[in-house]
């Protein structure tokens, strides 16, 4: 899929809309080293901290990509046609410990331009984000009863913060 450099300050997406309908990935790993997991994700947020440009991810200590976000300093984040939601429906079911679902789903892994951690080649937006902060939810802290029923294994995520190295989209994605 052909995408243009976005600056960030020329981004333009619904971000609620990004993660909780259309969903994305999350890549970590290093892909000259060919050793990289990925997984669909629901929930993440886009925005300024640090006065940087910065997205933030939610990853439970039992997914495989834990172990890769703890590993590698980088990751993606890419979105993708309608198209190729069963790809990634599939590839928010299966775990990578047991085979080769980025092969299953069809997706092509190809090198990102800045990180190390792989995009894809049929993503129509590719975010690419250096790890900068990571921390567990504290439920300690929670201030509404309501965030308990996301965590009735008490799973709760960590969380990665990244700052936004590049950014490619296709034109829907550029103001």
């Amino acid at each position: 899929m052909h995408r243009n450099t976005i600056e960030i300050a020329q981004l333009t997406l619904k971000p609620h809309h990004l993660f909780d309908e259309q969903w994305a990935l999350l890549t970590a790993g290093d892909y000259a080293e060919g050793n990289f997991n990925t997984m669909t994700i629901g929930w993440g947020a886009i925005g300024t901290m640090w006065s940087k440009p910065f997205a933030f991810v939610a990853v439970r200590h039992s997914r495989y990509t834990y172990e890769f976000m703890e590993k590698y300093d980088t990751f993606t984040i890419t979105a993708f046609p309608d198209a190729f939601h069963d790809a990634l429906k599939l590839l928010g079911t299966k775990s990578g410990r047991d085979g080769d679902k980025i092969a299953q789903s069809g997706l092509t892994p190809e090198p990102s331009t800045s990180i190390a951690a792989p995009s894809f080649k049929e993503a129509e937006l590719v975010i690419e984000c250096r790890k900068v902060y990571e921390n567990d939810l504290n439920p300690a802290h929670f201030l509404d009863e309501s965030i308990y029923k996301q965590y009735p294994k008490r799973d709760f995520h960590r969380i990665y913060y990244g700052w936004i190295q590049a950014a490619f989209g296709t034109e829907k994605f550029s103001s």
